[in-house]
């Protein structure tokens, strides 16, 4: 008798999964990008909208060589940690990935990723690793959000199945997801204020009744290219910056008029010209149309300029948290002198300048740094210098013997975490301390493994900056070995 007869398994239940297969599921455990996963004889399956326990029918997508990916069909046997999505847009929009999961059991699952990506991949099973600070609110936490407007309006399924015929060839929203040569539609989005949705659909209304053409990726053609929102938390400003191909005063003062009467709350509108072909909202220059170009914002007793192009951490009162973390783990004193690489716009270097010596910022954009030392005057804190440059090329004896040995390092990189080397050279700075911010665990853990050679990981302290994502925030304390 064949093997998989004796098994019970037929050749068909013992064969390699495939595109369309209709699979019954029991969900494991959470995994990377807010994704759970099962395994079917033997077989990794990731399913988006699961939780953990739930017993679900799904259908294959995809089939690689170590997984498979599959959508959610109908959830069988449902976990009481499942909630309803307040967004009519969940699960066609890229935005959110978990606001089908209960808050507190968010926190759970991000907790337990860092927790297995900490122990298997860094390497650091004896870290340890605290809950994550959470919330009061999940929702209208944003102060940032970057729309697209795009030639090619990507239908949901509701959509597709409704009696509405709908206008493909103009969209303001969200990509997607993995989708960005498309935009869905929206008009809510319940991560920024009503406010900051007011406008974005006061905005739609405006450009396409006056028939302002929306960015064509395919035939590089078009005026409107990006809306982006940001709006303070502690003061009463807010920021409209339309990124377009090319500058057109005439349609900019338009808008202006028209946002000043109906949006009044607008404290400054700018326009970012962006002619390359990239679909990104940089540009390569910013006309500030009314107002004064910028906004204000308050992490604790500091307040900072905000530029159009400026990072600013986009949930404030998150961003207040991680500030305490960070100086709570760094300890520094009065004679400490403080590296602060990956500095952006100066937020941690002057929040820890009242308690140091001196800080030492490196930032690879020049307009980050400029905005930094904006606000060191605007702070009165003379103790910070920064500095442009690549952490590559700047890091050697000669920065040191210039600017000082750092006693603590503060590193806060992009998502794709630091450069091997640079990871090496600031092993080799001989600070006492470091600690790692990163929105990007993965990434971190590998960094984790090359700082590990010469310092120990202690704590970890995530803050969950990103409620309804897969994304949190992850500060790590290392301390040198003896």
């Amino acid at each position: 008798m064949p093997s998989d007869q004796r098994s019970g398994e037929t050749p068909a239940e013992k064969r390699k999964l495939r595109r369309g297969d209709v699979l019954e599921l029991v969900m494991e455990k959470i995994a990377d990008r807010g994704k759970c996963l099962a395994h079917h004889n033997g077989q990794v399956v990731f399913v988006p909208h699961t939780l953990a326990g739930e017993r679900v029918k799904v259908q294959v997508l995809k089939r690689r060589r170590k997984f498979a990916e599959a959508c959610l069909l109908s959830v069988l046997e449902s976990s009481p940690n499942r909630t309803t999505p307040r967004c009519r847009y969940f699960g066609s929009c890229g935005g959110c990935t978990l606001q089908h999961v209960a808050y507190s059991q968010q926190l759970k699952d991000k907790h337990q990723l860092i927790r297995e990506v900490m122990t298997r991949q860094a390497e650091l099973p004896e870290l340890e690793i605290r809950a994550p600070l959470g919330v009061t609110v999940p929702y209208g936490y944003r102060n940032k959000m970057e729309f697209s407007f795009s030639a090619h309006r990507w239908l949901s399924r509701e959509e597709i199945n409704s009696d509405t015929l709908y206008d493909k060839s103009f969209a303001l929203g969200l990509h997607p997801p993995g989708n960005f040569a498309k935009v869905l539609d929206i008009n809510e989005c319940h991560l920024q204020s009503e406010k900051c949705i007011a406008l974005l659909n006061g905005v739609r209304d405006f450009t396409r009744k006056s028939n302002w053409a929306p960015w064509d990726w395919r035939r590089k053609e078009g005026f409107l290219r990006n809306l982006v929102i940001r709006e303070s938390v502690h003061m009463p400003e807010l920021m409209a910056n339309l990124v377009t191909f090319g500058y057109d005063e005439e349609r900019m003062l338009s808008l202006g008029a028209y946002l000043k009467t109906e949006y009044p709350y607008v404290t400054t509108l700018v326009n970012t010209i962006n002619t390359s072909h990239a679909q990104t909202a940089f540009g390569e220059r910013t006309e500030t149309i009314y107002g004064p170009g910028i906004i204000r914002d308050r992490i604790h007793d500091l307040t900072f300029e905000i530029a159009p192009g400026a990072f600013f951490q986009t949930n404030t009162l998150q961003a207040e948290n991680l500030v305490t973390v960070v100086q709570d783990l760094a300890d520094v004193t009065p004679n400490d002198h403080v590296y602060d690489l990956y500095c952006g716009t100066g937020t941690i270097a002057l929040s820890l300048a009242k308690s140091a010596a001196g800080i030492t910022g490196i930032e690879l954009v020049e307009d980050a740094v400029l905005n930094a030392r904006s606000n060191a005057a605007l702070n009165a804190i003379g103790n910070c210098t920064f500095i442009s440059g690549d952490m590559l090329k700047l890091l050697t004896p000669a920065f040191t013997s210039e600017h000082g040995s750092p006693d603590i390092i503060v590193l806060d990189p992009p998502r794709a975490g630091m450069h091997p080397k640079v990871a090496a050279q600031v092993s080799q700075l001989g600070a006492r301390t470091i600690v790692y911010v990163s929105c990007n665990i993965q990434s971190q853990s590998r960094d984790l493994k090359v700082l590990s050679e010469s310092y120990r990981a202690v704590i970890a302290q995530p803050v969950d900056l990103f409620p309804q994502t897969h994304h949190v925030e992850n500060v790590v304390l290392l301390k040198k070995k003896l």
